[in-house]
């Protein structure tokens, strides 16, 4: 069993409250949910305005296709346009 886990850290422009950043947070998760087979929340940085840290997740039984999954993932949450990307982070973990 292979465990795919990322992180994706975005900057939200012209966001000053948090109702405002909830509603691109769960665009951006929606979205991710529809469009790939993973688990997606929003992990961190739940004050900060415009900062938003989301967890993926992917379990499979093939390391390169969780790999290259994850990394369409993330390139499809950038081509999103919602939110900047500021940072990521992947993990594979062979069980």
């Amino acid at each position: 069993m292979v465990v795919g886990a990322g992180c994706l850290v975005f900057r939200i422009h012209d966001c000053h409250s948090l109702k405002a950043k909830r509603s691109v947070v769960k665009a951006i998760v929606a979205r991710i949910r529809n469009n790939f087979n993973a688990s997606v929340a929003e992990v961190a940085d739940n004050d900060v305005y415009q900062r938003a840290t989301i967890g993926v997740c992917m379990v499979g039984s093939d390391r390169r296709l969780i790999n290259t999954k994850l990394d369409k993932l993330f390139n499809f949450a950038e081509a999103l346009g919602l939110a900047e990307i500021i940072d990521t982070d992947l993990e594979i973990i062979s069980l």
